[in-house]
Order: structure tokens, then sequence, then C-alpha cells
């Protein structure tokens, strides 16, 4: 396409070194290049540094088919993004929502929950301030319903979402259309655009719906004489078109415009040249080579996500293990602190039992002395026996003491048959755990790799192919086919449009509608019948009248 080596320039600076005569200095993508040259005939502004814009001067008319190079098509989609943010193609407020989403998808990749939190897109320009003016939202509801969308984006790559942001933008009124201020026969003020269809009449009003058009098939000849232009209709029988520029220097730029739109089109309807053909399949090539890289990067993620679940699931079985065995040893060392306890006790009750019978023994001892002592005199006795008596009830009682220690005793040894033996069990459950077979790691079995992708065969300098008619049956069905898969994708994305203007029509501000915000809503109540794509279409020949505007 026309235009092709600024299509290949990031950005430009230049700095003025003498009068009319420029250091130029280009950055691209692969090296620098600065060379000196003189700008003639050209208002140049007289501030430093001067910047130059290269911009494509062609619009394609199908994105997808005609952008080959994938820098070509980044910087294409660039340019038609600023365009678009800065109100030059008007967009209707939920296109604009869901461009913004293929736009944050190529600049970010895939949506991650963990990384893009709520605030990510608080610093970029999205949507057109008029976009922004017409409703009651905050940017944090903005960028919701982006995000809602960016997230149904996943798996796609950079230049697959910058390719949907074309098709979507082509589709658009003002999409390529150059605007010229002109005036017919009469005087009456009109605008004149020239895109890759053809040449449309506007109102000055209304910049969406051209009041008529001419396809470049249908135009004979286009010239001009000082100021005055002319269009020849290639059925003799509609009249001549005549308008008046402004500046003669308008209308040599209306006639490039012309001849490059009217060259481009007549050749995008013949066959491609073997250059072109080239090209296209270096660029199949190149794009099936890519998917493979993406598809096997996508096999290596995956692969590397489910190891690390894989690593994740051991550590939490190692963490859970380790927690038991801590609860184990807890439990193990209570044990041990309460068979300790209780030997001890054992241990004391058992001392003590002995020095009872001990006492016992010696008061037994004291009432066999009492009793072998005579007493003679009757008082004596009856004292002995007073003391006996008290001895025998003294006795009896240390007795009962010493066989209730002895029970005491008895209990506390079983006790600490107990312990030990819940001691032994709970040794024997950490030795359970601690011996228990470690779990093995999951080795997923990678996906088959998708089938090889034909490739194009070039001998010499020519390129051939042989289609014979079942491939053309083939072909035709894949045709059909995604012919389907289109118009299914299509009306699925007319109904998220739908469902987003639906939402955030509630919001909209009435008072802040721009003219072309009217005209657009006119024109959708219409069913989109205005459109220029539905202007060319319409038959010219009906009538044959002569055209008056």
């Amino acid at each position: 396409m026309a235009g092709a080596i600024a299509s290949r320039m990031s950005f430009s600076s230049l700095k003025r070194k003498q009068p009319k005569t420029f250091t130029v200095r280009i950055v691209t993508m692969d090296a620098e290049m600065e060379f000196n040259c003189e700008v003639l005939d050209h208002d140049v502004s007289k501030e430093e540094p001067v910047t130059f814009h290269f911009l494509a001067k062609f619009y394609p008319e199908n994105a997808e088919e005609e952008l080959v190079q994938e820098i070509t098509q980044h910087l294409f989609f660039l340019q038609v993004k600023k365009q678009i943010l800065d109100e030059k193609i008007y967009c209707p407020p939920e296109a604009s929502v869901l461009l913004a989403s293929y736009a944050v998808q190529a600049k970010y990749g895939d949506y991650d929950p963990s990384v893009h939190k709520r605030g990510f897109l608080a610093q970029e320009e999205l949507l057109p301030k008029r976009v922004i003016n017409l409703y009651q939202m905050t940017p944090e509801m903005w960028e919701e319903r982006i995000t809602a969308w960016y997230a149904e984006h996943r798996g796609r790559a950079r230049d697959e979402a910058e390719m949907e942001y074309l098709k979507i933008a082509q589709d658009l009124e003002m999409y390529g259309v150059n605007y010229f201020a002109i005036r017919n026969k009469k005087g009456t003020e009109l605008l004149l655009g020239v895109d890759a269809l053809g040449l449309h009449i506007y109102d000055p009003e209304n910049r969406l719906t051209p009041k008529i058009s001419f396809p470049w098939n249908e135009i004979r000849n286009i010239s001009y004489s000082d100021k005055e232009f002319t269009i020849k209709p290639l059925d003799k029988k509609i009249d001549v078109f005549k308008f008046n520029s402004s500046k003669l220097r308008v209308n040599k730029l209306i006639l490039q415009l012309c001849i490059g739109n009217h060259d481009l089109f007549m050749r995008r309807r013949k066959a491609d040249s073997l250059e072109v053909q080239q090209m296209k399949a270096q660029a199949r090539e190149e794009k099936a080579r890519k998917q493979m890289e993406r598809q096997r990067l996508a096999r290596e993620k995956q692969m590397r996500e489910e190891a690390e679940r894989t690593r994740d699931e051991l550590e939490r079985r190692l963490l859970q293990m380790k927690e038991e065995a801590t609860m184990a040893n807890e439990a193990l060392m209570r044990s041990e602190e309460t068979a300790d306890l209780l030997a001890e006790k054992a241990q004391i009750t058992e001392e003590e039992a002995k020095l009872l019978a001990q006492k016992a023994a010696e008061a037994e001892q004291e009432m066999q002395r009492i009793k072998a002592t005579a007493i003679r005199t009757e008082e004596e006795k009856r004292l002995m026996e007073q003391k006996v008596l008290e001895a025998e009830v003294l006795a009896l009682k240390m007795a009962e003491e010493s066989e209730r220690r002895a029970k005491e005793a008895d209990q506390l040894k079983q006790d600490l048959q107990e312990a030990r033996e819940a001691e032994r069990r709970a040794k024997q459950k950490l030795l359970e755990i601690t011996t228990k077979p470690t779990y093995p790691p999951m080795n997923p079995i990678p996906a088959p790799l998708p089938p090889d992708i034909s490739s194009f065969n070039l001998i010499g300098d020519s390129l051939s192919f042989d289609f014979k008619d079942t491939d053309m049956k083939r072909l035709s069905m894949e045709i059909e086919k995604e012919k389907v898969e289109y118009m299914e994708k299509s009306k699925h994305l007319q109904e998220q449009l739908n469902e987003l203007k639906t939402e955030i029509e509630a919001l909209k501000l009435k008072e802040r509608e721009t003219a072309l915000d009217i005209l657009h809503n006119e024109n959708s109540d219409r069913g989109g019948t205005s459109s220029k794509h539905n202007t060319i279409k319409k038959p010219q020949a009906q009538g044959r009248r002569p055209i008056c505007i």
C-alpha cells in the first residue's frame, strides 16, 4: 500500500539547520537514519524542533487481507486508534468500549485478576472524551465494563487483537474518509469525501450519511481546471458533476487521492501479482510458525501450571504431615509428663504406706509391752486398761489408714501402667506417620502437536497452484463454514454491543449529545440504511435523472 515507508517509521524528529533545510532523524524497528532534506512550498512552523507525523495516505478496504506485514498492521492500528480517540473518526459509545477492550488485550496480554487489579487502567487513554462526557459514569465504572470484555479476549496475541480492532473500526462511517470543503454551481457549501470506495458528497452538518456517492467503477474521468473540479460518470446519461474548491493546492491533493484510491480499487479486484502472492505466502508461513510457537508456549505453560499445582499439593500434604507429627509429638510429651507425675506420686504414696506400717508395728510393740507390765494396784490396772484400749483404737485407725494407703498405691500403679500404655501407643502412631510413603510427582502427558500446516512450493520465480474439483469443493465448503462462523460471531458481537448500549443508556446525558451522536442514533433507528456503504450499493440507474444538489 502507498505510504509503506511511512508505516515502518515509529518516531521522527526534525531540527532546523538552515532556512528550508532540515536534518531528519528517523528511528525504525531495526536502525536509525539521519539525512538532510529541503522542504519547498510548504507552510512549515517556525517553532523548533519541528515534528512530522508519518501516516498512511490510503486506507485498505479489508485490513485483514491487505495488511500483510505485522509491523504495517501495528502502526496502522496505532494511527486508527489515535484518530478515534481524537474524534476524527466518529465511534458509537458501545463500540468504543469494545475497541478499548481489544486495545487493552493488545497492550497487556491475557487478563490476570492477580495482576490486573482495580485501577490498572486509570492512566490509560482508551475512550474518546465525547463518550466519557456523554454519560454519568465514573472512571471506575468505565474500567469495569472494559475489563469485562477484556477478560473474554483470553488467548489472543497482540497482532490478533489489533486486527480485531481494525476489523471493527473499518466499518465505521468516517473510517478512511478525507473531507474537503467545496461549492457546487449554485454556490452551496458542501463536503467532498474521498475514500477507498469512491467519492461522496456530504452536507457540512452531516459527515456520517452522504447525500450521493460515486463508486470508483462508475466514474469515467476526473479532472480540474484552475479551481473547478469535474467528475464525469461512466453512464453518459448522467450529468457531469462540477464543484469549486477554495485553493488550487486542494484540487491537486484531491486529484492525487482520487488517482491513488481508484488505482488501488481496481487492483484489489484483479488477481494478485506474483510479488504480492509471495508476500502473502511468506506472511501465512510466518503466521503459521508463530501459531505453532504460541501453541508450544501454551503447552509449556499448561505443563508448568500442572507441575506447580502438583508441587503445591505435595507441599500441602507435607505441611499437613508435619502438623500431624507435631501434634503427635506434643501428645507424646504430655503422656510422658503425666506418666512421670503418676510415677512420682505412686512412689510418695508407697513411702507413706511403709511409714504408716512401721508406726503400726511400733504401736503394737508398745501395746504388748504395756500388757506384759504387771500393775499391782487397781487404779494402775484401770489406767493401763484405758491406755490399752486407746492403743487398740489407735492401732485400728492406723491399720485402716495403712490399708487405704495401700489401695491408693495400687490404684496409682494401675494409672502408671495405663499412662505407659498411652505413651507406647503415641510412639507407635508417630512411627507410622514418619514411615508413610511420599507421593510421586505427576508427569503430565504433553498434548499432541497440531497437524503440520501445508506449505507453499515456489519453483524458480513462479508460483504454481493446481486446484482440482474436489479441492474447489472443499475450499468452497471451508469458505461457507467461515462465513457461517463469522455471521454467528458478528451476531453475538452485535448482541453484546446492544446489551452494553441498553445498560449505559440510563446514564446518558441527553443535553451533551453532539450532532454526530444524534445523526448516528437516527441512522440506528432507521436500521443503518443511510450509511456510506448502503448509499454506494443503491442502484444509480433508477430513473437516470440529472444530479441536483
